[in-house]
């Protein structure tokens, strides 16, 4: 069976890596695996999304409204513009941060309230955390993204050392502490 997840957030973040690095953790456990192009505006605050489908075989990158297990969001807002794209029983695992899109900073509208209780509203499962102050806890406000996929480990059963083998594997050696810091925070926050 095919399993689906969308990868949303803004411009910026980090997405290209979690996507990376989920891709080849998946690819290592041996499923087939497809992972879309970014789509949207990748410059800093547009709009992104990427899909990430895996199974024994799998035909297509795309997922459609409906089908995705999980959203990974490292924004509410984002959150909230892809939720008719979860599935029944679907999660999602969301970054409390608010970024302002265009409309909000030009004065044009301004950020929606409750976001959270309103996917809650709708019966989904919401795994929302700060995943903001947990980069910055592990060394770096940049480590949102891989905040994100600790979280995502935790409805995966694949071991933790796979996960940070992973990020030995796809994060320059430098960085590659500061990312397994900011995994195990994601993962163990409660």
């Amino acid at each position: 069976m095919t399993k689906n997840i969308m990868i949303v957030g803004v411009g910026g973040q980090g997405s290209l890596l979690a996507s990376k690095l989920l891709g080849h953790l998946l690819l290592s456990e041996g499923y087939d695996v497809k992972v879309s192009e970014v789509h949207g505006m990748s410059q800093r605050g547009g709009s992104v999304v990427t899909y990430v489908r895996f199974g024994e075989k799998v035909y297509s990158p795309i997922i459609d409204k409906g089908e995705a297990d999980v959203i990974v969001s490292f924004e509410k807002l984002e959150a909230a513009r892809y939720v008719a794209f979860l599935r029944e029983g679907g999660k999602i695992v969301v970054n409390t941060q608010e970024i302002d899109p265009m409309p909000v900073i030009t004065g044009a509208a301004s950020y929606p309230g409750q976001l959270l209780e309103k996917m809650q509203a709708l019966h989904i499962q919401v795994d929302a955390m700060d995943c903001l102050s947990l980069a910055q806890k592990a060394g770096s406000s940049k480590a949102v993204n891989i905040v994100l996929m600790g979280r995502l480990s935790k409805y995966f059963d694949i071991p933790e050392e796979k996960w940070l083998k992973a990020i030995e594997e796809c994060v320059p050696e430098k960085f590659a502490a500061m990312n397994k810091k900011a995994f195990k925070l994601g993962r163990e926050d409660v």
